[in-house]
């Protein structure tokens, strides 16, 4: 499978601290809101069919099920999933958690999804392309989906990695690997390999201690980009 398992591991030990605004993953929650603003700028959400790939504890999804959506929403950290299962409950929210592959749900449900999010995964797994090719397979003709991940240069290395993870402790050190780090135009080359168009590209960029995230042209570090099936 398209997996790292220390990475996994390193997601599992996390899980507790998801809906903590405050914890490990304080940055996601202030980004959130942005996010799906961004998204409902280009889709509509309401009653439309949307898998959230790298679902972690269920921000992004609990989001995208607030905006009316069917979701479905997957993992591989299972620990993760639990707590997205528990939070999902005490919120009423119905959404459909899967501990399964991108690539193997690919092959169960080609040509199902409207809407598809991926955020903040590409950079986690050995082989960002194949996670694209299964997006692309996933989605109905003419269903849009919505990348985000991290620059890979001298400046997202200072920032997202050397001051997030050592210096202002945002992120626990080891969060991300640099290596794995997308240029734009590499994730551009990859989708228009799987029959996906650009839409759209943003950058995201905050105040120092990231609690305040706002879009913006430079993609030097955290970007999104929108892709529609043709």
């Amino acid at each position: 499978m398209n997996q790292d398992q220390e990475e996994l591991q390193k997601f599992n030990a996390m899980a507790s601290d998801w809906w903590n605004p405050e914890g490990c993953f304080r940055a996601l929650h202030a980004m959130n809101p942005i996010r799906l603003a961004w998204i409902e700028s280009l889709v509509s959400l309401s009653t439309k069919k949307v898998l959230d790939i790298g679902c972690g504890g269920g921000i992004l999804a609990e989001a995208l099920a607030g905006s009316g959506a069917e979701v479905t929403a997957i993992d591989l950290a299972e620990k993760a999933l639990a707590v997205a299962r528990g939070h999902a409950a005490d919120a009423q929210l119905d959404i459909n958690y899967r501990c399964i592959p991108a690539e193997k749900l690919a092959k169960e449900q080609p040509d199902t999804y409207d809407v598809i999010t991926c955020m903040e995964l590409l950079e986690h797994v050995p082989a960002p392309d194949s996670i694209i090719k299964a997006c692309s397979t996933l989605l109905k003709p003419s269903g849009y989906v919505f990348f985000a991940t991290l620059n890979r240069n001298l400046k997202s290395l200072c920032h997202a990695i050397i001051g997030a993870e050592y210096l202002l402790n945002l992120l626990p050190p080891g969060t991300h690997d640099f290596d794995r780090f997308i240029k734009p135009a590499e994730l551009c080359r990859y989708a228009r390999q799987q029959g996906l168009t650009v839409k759209a590209i943003t950058g995201i960029t905050c105040d120092l201690n990231a609690r305040h995230f706002r879009l913006t042209e430079n993609t030097a570090i955290n970007y999104m980009v929108a892709c529609q099936k043709t």
